[in-house]
C-alpha cells in the first residue's frame, strides 16, 4: 500500500459549511473520476475544539485532511501524471480557486509506523 495525504485550508471568508458541502457535492469528482479502481479517498474533516484548560478555540491551520491509498507508488505516480494533464489540472485548479487558500495546499506521502499496545507487559 502506497498513502499519499492533503492538508486543505477552506478560502478566506468561506464558511466551514458551506467548504464541507462544496468539497464533498462537487470537488471531490475529481478523486471519485480519476482515481484508480480500488483506491480508497478518505476526507477528514477537522473541527476546533477549546482548550480545555483556557476555554481558547483556535482556528486551525487545516480544515480537511484528504487521504488517499493506492496500491503501490507506481500507480500513485500514474495517477498523478493524469491530474498533470493541461486540461485536468486547469480545471482542477479552477475549481479549487472556488475552495481552498491554494497558497496553503500541502502534499506529503505517508510512512506508517504502528505500535501493537495490545501486548504491553503488566508487570
Amino acid at each position: 500500500m502506497f498513502k499519499t495525504i492533503c492538508l486543505l485550508k477552506r478560502k478566506p471568508g468561506m464558511s466551514f459549511d458551506d467548504f464541507k458541502a462544496y468539497y464533498e457535492t462537487h470537488h471531490k469528482r475529481f478523486g471519485e473520476t480519476y482515481l484508480p479502481e480500488g483506491a480508497r479517498f478518505i476526507r477528514r474533516y477537522m473541527h476546533a475544539v477549546a482548550n480545555p484548560m483556557t476555554g481558547d478555540v483556535p482556528e486551525l491551520d487545516y480544515d480537511v485532511i484528504t487521504e488517499t491509498f493506492f496500491a503501490s507508488r507506481e500507480e500513485w505516480e500514474a495517477t498523478m501524471a493524469i491530474y498533470a494533464e493541461p486540461a485536468l489540472a486547469a480545471e482542477m485548479a479552477e475549481d479549487e480557486e472556488k475552495l481552498f487558500d491554494r497558497s496553503k495546499i500541502t502534499f506529503a506521502i505517508v510512512e506508517e509506523c504502528e505500535s501493537d499496545l495490545t501486548a504491553r507487559d503488566a508487570g
